[in-house]
């Protein structure tokens, strides 16, 4: 990649990190703080489920793949605006400008994917529960995890193809954090809006489509659990909570603000993006799943013992 097109443009400066020293500090303390807790949150959900064998089934397969892709999703953005923030320096290269859409599509089609994924366990394990182990079998989950980052490697190299052979030869300020296709495809030296459209409509698409894909599967385990309840939904609510939480933290700026949010909260969608979310996702998970919550009590438990002997 020495050379990814013929543009005058070799580096792009990310102009929303000119502020003052005093929000400098904050941002720094802030990101800090929940990137750590991003990394040790998720690491925390990766190791029951490697090491504790009451976690070694199928849904928390799925969720440890999530936990991943959060920790992945904080770290292409994460480190170096805090890096930028301590050095002041604010120039990223072209080469690694496109590195990083890359890596931020490519993660966000595997989350999509695995959301899917799960939302599809949870209708089968509300749905079919006598055959839960036969339709959610190990091939089955690795298909989806395989899906996931296929969709996701299609989804971005489709738009990095696009955009790697438009002509950068003037402008090379970005309006934001970090390099994101629309906002780095409005400086190339193109007539009309058809390349921003193009980008727009395909990431759109792909962001509208399992949204709504998964407000249906919603709809759908609720309205079985009624049918079959006598309308107590209690069972399907505590069963969905986590997963729609997430659901909603994840697609909520993305549908509000498509196709692409006001200048003035740009920068807090994107704490929101990639800090916030990956920081709640485990505390969601970890606050509202009983496995976990006695798995806890149970480490604390023995902490405690071995202070006192």
């Amino acid at each position: 990649m020495d050379r990814l097109n013929d543009s005058v443009a070799t580096e792009f400066l990310l102009l929303a990190l000119s502020c003052s020293r005093e929000k400098k500090l904050f941002l720094i303390l802030i990101c800090s703080f929940l990137y750590i807790g991003v990394i040790f949150g998720n690491l925390f959900i990766l190791s029951l489920v490697i090491f504790d064998s009451h976690f070694h089934s199928l849904m928390y397969f799925l969720l440890a793949n999530l936990s991943l892709i959060d920790m992945g999703l904080s770290s292409t953005t994460v480190p170096k605006i805090i890096t930028d923030l301590i050095n002041e320096y604010q120039l990223i290269s072209f080469q690694s400008c496109m590195i990083q859409l890359c890596f931020i599509h490519i993660i966000e089609g595997v989350e999509m994917v695995l959301l899917i994924a799960m939302a599809f366990d949870r209708c089968t394990a509300i749905y079919k529960p006598l055959h839960y182990l036969k339709i959610m079998n190990p091939k089955i989950c690795v298909l989806f995890v395989i899906t996931g980052w296929v969709t996701g490697l299609i989804h971005a190299m489709s738009q990095f193809l696009f955009v790697k052979n438009l002509p950068f030869c003037g402008p090379n300020k970005v309006g934001s954090f970090y390099c994101d296709f629309p906002k780095i495809i409005k400086l190339a030296c193109t007539n009309g809006d058809k390349p921003e459209f193009i980008v727009t409509a395909n990431s759109g698409f792909m962001t509208m489509a399992t949204f709504f894909l998964l407000i249906f599967s919603f709809l759908f385990i609720l309205v079985t659990v009624w049918k079959h309840s006598s309308g107590d939904l209690s069972k399907a609510f505590v069963t969905l909570s986590s997963h729609i939480t997430v659901v909603f933290l994840f697609f909520t700026p993305c549908v509000i603000f498509w196709p692409s949010p006001p200048p003035s909260l740009d920068k807090n969608l994107f704490v929101i993006d990639f800090a916030i979310t990956p920081f709640l996702n485990p505390a969601i998970y970890t606050l509202r799943n009983e496995d976990i919550k006695v798995t806890i009590k149970r480490l604390y438990k023995k902490i405690s013992y071995s202070r006192f002997c």
